[in-house]
Parts: C-alpha cells; structure tokens; sequence
C-alpha cells in the first residue's frame, strides 16, 4: 500500500490497490463493520471516502496482523471511538502500511538488481531468519 493519494473520492479498484485487498474482502466488510458503507454513483458503483479507506486500513490491521476476529475489530474500533484515539489508531494503521509497501518495494528492488526472482530471494530470507 502506498500513501493515499490527495483525493477525496476513490473508486472500489483504487481502494483494492491502495490497500492491496480483493474486492470481495471490501463488500464482505461492508456487510460486517457498520462505519464501512461506501455511497454509490448514479451508475450504481460504490465511492469510497478518504475517510473510509483510512478506516480500511485500520481494520486490516487489526484483522491481519494484530489477529483480531471481525467481532474483536469491531470493538477495539467503537473502543477507539469512545475514547477518542480514532485518528491517531488510524494514522498509526497508514503508517504501518506504508512502511510494510515501501519493504516490499525495497526487497524487489535488490533481487532486481541481484538477478534474482522476488519470491525466491523472499522464500530465502525466511530460512536465514528460521536459522
């Protein structure tokens, strides 16, 4: 994921690209998190906010590395809410995205220029850090 663009409005393919998620995942989260309802365009095509992409990656976070369940998630963010740290837990969610997308960026980078497959220089680096 990169830094979210200066945009206000995102189509459902800029939020996947932005947040690097199936579109499916999104719908499916809006089924389940009551503050991810994107509105849709005269042609029936979801328009996500800024604000809700912010959200997004907050809840992938949680989801993804901090291990939440979807009910766990949901309460940690309304716990956010109440107390107030919802922009800073949502900052500190693009942050960590960012610099999770700016390592995988970086790890290509080298093996492009080492000549070697990402995934294979990836599935490596895994066993040096097993060892």
């Amino acid at each position: 994921m990169a830094t979210i663009p200066v945009r206000e409005f995102f189509s459902i393919g800029d939020v996947c690209d932005l947040t690097d998620l199936k579109p499916h995942v999104l719908r499916y989260w809006e089924s389940q998190f009551r503050f991810l309802h994107p509105a849709k365009n005269r042609s029936g095509n979801r328009v996500y906010q800024r604000r809700e992409v912010e959200l997004i990656m907050l809840v992938k976070e949680l989801l993804y590395v901090d291990k939440y369940t979807i009910e766990g998630a949901r309460a940690r963010v309304d716990e956010y809410r109440k107390n107030g740290a919802l922009k800073a837990a949502t900052r500190d969610a693009l942050a960590s995205g960012s610099v999770d997308a700016l390592e995988r960026d970086l790890m290509w980078i080298v093996s492009a220029l080492d000549g070697v497959d990402v995934e294979e220089s990836a599935g490596e680096q895994d066993e040096e850090v097993a060892e």
